[in-house]
């Protein structure tokens, strides 16, 4: 069942019961209002009734001559009854009342206009008759004689506007009704609307459909829902794409890893198999175990590099900061250094500060050091590497590695920190690399919490610089 429906039965039936209620209770509260006013009514009449009959008759005569025109004019109908309570007098106004109609009063009803005054009243109800009745007696001053005098009057004529009240209420209330029904189902679908909007909104998200909006226009709480909706939307389409970018990116990186591993142990299942021929000279011998030496050193780096990503990610205590003199891990660099550059034919120059402290894990700036040299040294066949260090501005110490070598184009600037990302995928695979030095250079970086530039024109060489927290 739908909600627009449930509402519209709801408030249907919540109107209607209220409209019937106030309806009968006005009806009932009717009825009461017009007996009680036809009550007062009738004690007035009655007692003016009896003080005419009092001054204009004196005898019996008077009263069976003045009587009938008081009757005629009146809206009553009026019986005397002597002093023993005889019928004396039939009914003026009214002829047509049933045979079975007392001719005579009680003897309780006798008992208590005796002991009433002359122009007193008692209220009788004789509810068989559906009539309302008033008594009051009556002293005839020459004749010495006592009678009493009945008024009374038909309840339904009492009720009778209460016919046409209760048509005008009942016509009312169908009305009230129809115009509950239109206004319950306006006002059920202005409810369901939205909650309609915003369930089908929720199943379209539910269902991957994050590029949805929701758009109503209100300032209540379906307006704050829809809002919350939208955001949680556009959070599970942001969230849906770091997914598919991670999944993407985990994809390529097993299938670079694979391919990384495929190359140098199919070049070391070759150098075994020719090491494995007994008539091999010994000079490719030697050259077939150095090939396979290489290959295994360059898969054991790749496997270190792989460890320490694995670390950067998992572990918050990757780094371990502490006080120590800059200068010192770049002497073990140039040393370490210096035999391969004069091999390329390049200077290798550092520069700096004696006495740099920083606050850094040392061992950790010297890798990213070491596979930034590295590089320079590879991608360079001439000219000279400047390794440069000194203070700054904002207590930091700015460190940058310079080479003359081949540069980076532009395109791939924004991707050169990606795992596994070559600019010329087969050249530094000759040169044995594995892909994650830079990825590694930035993992240790980031745990620093500092970043690395890159400053580069094709044929000009290459500046990477990042700074350090100065120790003082």
């Amino acid at each position: 069942m739908r909600i627009q429906f449930k509402l519209s039965i709801t408030f249907v039936l919540l109107l209607v019961f209220g409209v019937t209620a106030i309806s009968s209770y006005s009806i009932v509260f009717i009825r009461g209002y017009l007996m009680n006013q036809a009550e007062q009514d009738m004690r007035a009449d009655a007692n003016q009734i009896l003080v005419t009959l009092q001054l204009t008759s004196k005898t019996e005569r008077d009263l069976t001559e003045v009587l009938p025109v008081i009757g005629r004019e009146s809206i009553y109908d009026i019986r005397v009854f002597d002093a023993e309570g005889q019928l004396f007098l039939r009914p003026v106004r009214t002829q047509n009342w049933q045979s079975d109609v007392y001719t005579s009063l009680s003897s309780e009803l006798q008992q208590l206009l005796s002991e009433m005054h002359a122009t007193s009243l008692a209220v009788h109800y004789r509810d068989q008759h559906e009539r309302v009745f008033v008594y009051g007696n009556l002293h005839l001053q020459l004749e010495d004689s006592r009678y009493t005098i009945e008024v009374s009057r038909l309840k339904s004529e009492i009720y009778r506007p209460v016919h046409t009240i209760r048509w005008i209420i009942y016509s009312g209330m169908f009305v009230s009704i129809a115009i509950i029904l239109f206004v319950s189902f306006i006002f059920s679908n202005y409810l369901a609307k939205p909650i309609t909007q915003l369930t089908t909104a929720a199943k379209r998200i539910a269902g991957g459909e994050t590029e949805h909006r929701i758009e109503l226009n209100r300032s209540d709480e379906f307006g704050t829902l829809a809002s919350s909706l939208n955001q949680m939307s556009e959070r599970l389409r942001e969230e849906n794409e770091k997914l598919l970018a991670a999944s993407r990116r985990q994809k390529q990186f097993y299938a670079d890893i694979a391919h990384e591993i495929r190359n140098p142990l199919h070049t070391i299942s070759g150098a075994l198999e020719m090491l494995d021929m007994s008539n091999l000279p010994a000079e490719k011998r030697a050259r077939f175990l150095q090939s396979a030496r290489n290959q295994s050193e360059r898969m054991n780096r790749l496997f270190q590099d792989l460890m320490t990503l694995q670390r950067s990610d998992l572990d918050p205590n990757f780094v371990h900061p502490r006080v120590f003199v800059l200068s010192r891990v770049m002497q073990n660099l140039e040393q370490a250094y210096s035999t391969l550059a004069d091999e390329k034919k390049l200077k290798l120059r550092f520069s700096g500060c004696a006495d740099c402290r920083v606050m850094a894990d040392p061992n950790k700036i010297e890798q990213v050091l070491d596979n930034l040299i590295s590089n320079a040294i590879k991608y360079s066949s001439e000219g000279q590497i400047e390794v440069s260090w000194q203070n700054t501005a904002g207590g930091k110490v700015e460190i940058s590695v310079k080479d003359s070598g081949i540069g980076i184009q532009a395109e791939h600037i924004p991707y050169l920190f990606d795992r596994f990302y070559r600019t010329d995928k087969a050249r530094s695979r000759d040169s044995g690399g594995t892909g994650l030095g830079l990825a590694v250079v930035k993992s240790i970086l980031d745990a620093h919490q500092t970043r690395i530039s890159v400053e580069s024109e094709p044929g000009k060489g290459t500046i990477m610089k990042f700074t350090l927290p100065a120790a003082g």
